[in-house]
Order: structure tokens, then sequence, then C-alpha cells
């Protein structure tokens, strides 16, 4: 392996352990901090930071179609953490409704940049052949980065106050652009990172028509279960939490992040297990078992309401979403790959999959609501089943020769 390459999948590979507290902001903490350190009430919150979560929807798309066309890779990556960075230590010093929400608004924007410019750089490093691997070991590395600072804000927090919260984001987010900056540019094939073939722009080839996404059915069809798979996921964990809560007062917050811990610890391995195997396995079993996971963890937390077996189920969700995580990418590498648009894909199907997320949130609570939370974990196990079947019956494995065709 040439040594630019060496060096960069070495930075990559820290890169992946520090995004971990950068990729999603402050992600739950801020609710809790907003909560606790300012007394904004439960509605204020939700509408500042919903804005946030529509612009970043609406965004992933024309961000995606932005890293395609953009050589400036690392610079694109680095900027977007540093935004990001910032937006959250910007709250403290103007902790209302409107500099929240505007904060909350700009760090979608960026935050929406991290992922597909990541993993647009790592296929134009690896290239095609090698990226099933480099997907996983990014995914796995960023669960265990995850879990790691999860630990610290747990281990600091009671002698540190929600200042932790801050530092961290302040020392990773540095770190994380520095490692982005650290990657060697004449590592990164700039063609083959937005899904064009190896040597691409000496053949004269151009990216394709948009068209050629549009009529691709197999891209369509992972689309459409990735939005059934969001939808029964997005919301199991959140009745989870809330089911303990209820059932165990003034110990509801230890006890979502046992949840939360557990699934990152069973995530790690997972991630790493489909890097190394989808390449021989192929995507498609692994992507029917992260399915399965998922319809069988929602029907196992109607079985018992002891503590220890609710969070036990949970580590099925390291097992879901460790697979869809890690073979997201990698799917729509193999489905766009020679057209040119690896990145704007990735928006594109992302953006359907968040939809998914969405619609799960108003549903389960719906369901709570009128039937209780067994009836609502069935119904996402049920609509995790049908997404595994829709998955089974119409999506053709991807995995296909990494070398290119012949001319």
């Amino acid at each position: 392996m040439p040594e630019p390459t060496r060096r960069a999948e070495r930075a990559l590979d820290v890169l992946s352990l520090l995004l971990s507290d950068v990729r999603y902001g402050l992600g739950a903490y801020l609710g809790v901090y907003l909560l606790t350190e300012h007394a904004w009430d439960e509605a204020s919150i939700g509408v500042a930071l919903s804005m946030g979560g529509l612009v970043g929807l609406l965004s992933q798309t024309p961000i995606g179609l932005m890293v395609d066309a953009t050589r400036a890779k690392r610079a694109l990556l680095a900027g977007a953490v540093l935004v990001v960075t910032a937006t959250c230590l910007a709250i403290p010093l103007a902790p209302r409704f409107w500099p929240v929400a505007a904060a909350a608004v700009v760090g979608a924007l960026a935050g929406t940049a991290i992922t597909p410019t990541l993993a647009a750089v790592s296929l134009g490093i690896v290239g095609p052949g090698r990226f099933a691997g480099r997907a996983g070991r990014n995914e796995a590395l960023f669960h265990l980065g995850n879990a790691g600072v999860n630990l610290v804000i747990l281990a600091s927090a009671p002698f540190v106050g929600t200042s932790i919260l801050f530092w961290m984001m302040a020392a990773t987010g540095a770190a994380s652009a520095l490692a982005a900056l650290a990657v060697p540019e004449r590592a990164i094939d700039h063609a083959v990172a937005r899904g064009l073939l190896p040597d691409a722009v000496e053949g004269g080839r151009r990216p394709s028509p948009w068209g050629a996404l549009l009529a691709s059915r197999p891209l369509l069809v992972f689309a459409g279960c990735g939005a059934l798979f969001h939808m029964a996921n997005g919301s199991m964990l959140g009745l989870v939490a809330q089911k303990l809560a209820l059932q165990n007062v003034g110990l509801g917050i230890a006890l979502t992040a046992a949840c939360a811990i557990a699934a990152q610890a069973v995530m790690v391995p997972t991630a790493a297990l489909a890097g190394a195997r989808a390449d021989r396995w192929g995507r498609r079993p692994l992507l029917l078992a992260a399915f399965a996971a998922l319809a069988l963890r929602g029907a196992l937390y109607t079985l018992f309401d002891h503590p220890a077996w609710l969070i036990g189920v949970q580590v099925l969700d390291g097992v879901g979403a460790g697979l869809i995580g890690a073979l997201f990418p990698v799917v729509v590498a193999d489905l766009t790959r020679g057209t040119g648009h690896f990145g704007a894909a990735q928006g594109a199907v992302g953006t359907v999959h968040a939809v998914g997320g969405i619609v799960s949130g108003a549903t389960a609570g719906l369901i709570v609501v009128w039937a209780g939370y067994d009836a609502a974990f069935l119904a996402l196990s049920a609509i995790a089943a049908l997404g595994g079947l829709l998955f089974w019956l119409f999506m053709p494995e991807t995995l296909q020769d990494p070398s290119p065709p012949p001319e």
C-alpha cells in the first residue's frame, strides 16, 4: 500500500473515532441542557430544534451534489466540523429561542455535509474494491467513539457539571478538523470519490444524467425499504426509555443511558463484521438480518417489563443499526457506480430514510395514547417485518466485481 494511502487511512481512523461527538452536535444533551440550566419548556425546545431537523432533512440532496462537485473535500469536511462545533459552543452565550434556533439551523446545514463527505473521501482513497471494509471500519470506530464520549460525560458530569458537554465538543471538534486536514490530498481520487470508475476523467467519461438514478429500481427499493426500517426503528428507543422512566421513578436517565451504552457496545463489532464480510457474504443477507433483528426487538419488548429484560433486548438495536449504518454507503456506492452521483444519491436516499424516522415518532406516540406501549411495539415490529419482506422480494444483491468493465 502506498505511503499516502496508509497515512490517509490512519487519519480516517482518527477522524471516524472523533466525529462521534461532532456529527450530530449536542444531540439529546442539548434538550436536557436547555431544560435544566435555562428553564426552557419542552414545547420551545421541540420547536427550536425541529427547525434544524427540517433544514437538515431538506438540504441532504443539495449538499450531496456539492460533495460530488467539489475537489476540496478535506476543507469541506474540516469546515463543516468547525461550524457544527462553533454553533454548539455559541448556545451558552445566548440561550434564547431565536439564537438557539438559528444555531440549530446553521449546525444542521453543516452537519449534513459530514457523513457524505467522509464516505466520498473514503471511497476516493480505497476505491470500490475495498470500500465495504473501510465503511464498516468507519462506522465501528464512530460507535466506539460515541460510547467513549458518553462514558466520559457520565463520569465527569457529577463533578464538572454541564460544562463538560462543551469542553468535549471543543476538544473533539478541533481534533476532528485537524484529522480531516491530515488526509493527504494526493491519496484521494476525486473521480472515484463521486462514484465514477477509476481513470474516468482520463477516459473522457463524465457523470451520467440524473435520470440514471431515477430509473434505478434497486435504488428506489433501497430507499423505500430503508424508510420502513427507520419508521420502525426511529421511536423504539424513546418508547423504551419512557416505559422505564414511568416504571422506575427517579432512574429514567440512568436506565436510558444503560440502553444507549448497551446498543453502542454491540454496534461496534456488528459494524466491523459487516465491513469485513460484506464482500464475501454479500450485502443482502446482512441487511435482511438487520430487518429481522428490528422486528424481533419490537416483539420481545412486550414479553416482560423488568428493566434488565428491556435493556437486554436493546442489544438487538446494536445489531440492526450497526448493519444499516455500515452498509448504507456501501449499497449506495454499488448502485451509483459509474454514474458520478454518489454524494447526491446518499443525500436523496438519506432524505427518504429520514422521513421514515420522522413519521415513526408521530405514529408511535399516537398508538401509545390510544392502545398502550405493547401495541406500539408490536406495530413497529410489524412495520419492520413488512420492510424486510419487501426487501427480500424486490431488492437484488448489489455486490459486484470491483474492477472496471473492459472498454
